[in-house]
């Protein structure tokens, strides 16, 4: 029983294709890809956020001094765990590919969308 993928609203595990995962600043950006459906054109996804876990560890011999470090969310580790048992199969080289292209077209099109906004800034100065 996938109990913590339940707790995300996640009801068919059958239907995941893959997912990915990426640290953004304090928080960590889980992205589940499912497989799609006759009559979708792309395949459907869905992001969830996880605040990064705080502590602040003593920094040994150095004396009195304090650092402080971040860890993945536990709730995220469970999750993680059960992705992984389900035995998500390896993409193929193309896939891979494919995917790589497809965040790479995102990825241009975010950065556009940020110059546009930040020039339409500047010119309001």
């Amino acid at each position: 029983m996938q109990t913590h993928l339940n707790s995300i609203g996640i009801r068919n595990v059958e239907d995941i294709k893959r997912y990915s995962l990426r640290q953004e600043g304090e928080r960590d950006i889980l992205k589940i890809y499912f497989k799609k459906t006759g009559r979708e054109l792309l395949a459907r996804s869905t992001k969830f956020k996880f605040q990064r876990q705080q502590k602040r560890v003593s920094g040994g011999y150095q004396g009195d001094s304090f650092t402080n470090l971040s860890e993945i969310n536990p709730t995220l580790r469970n999750i993680i765990k059960e992705l992984d048992a389900l035995a998500i199969s390896k993409n193929t080289e193309k896939e891979v590919k494919e995917q790589l292209l497809d965040d790479l077209k995102h990825l241009e099109r975010v950065v556009n969308d940020k110059i546009k906004e930040m020039e339409a800034k500047i010119s309001r100065l």
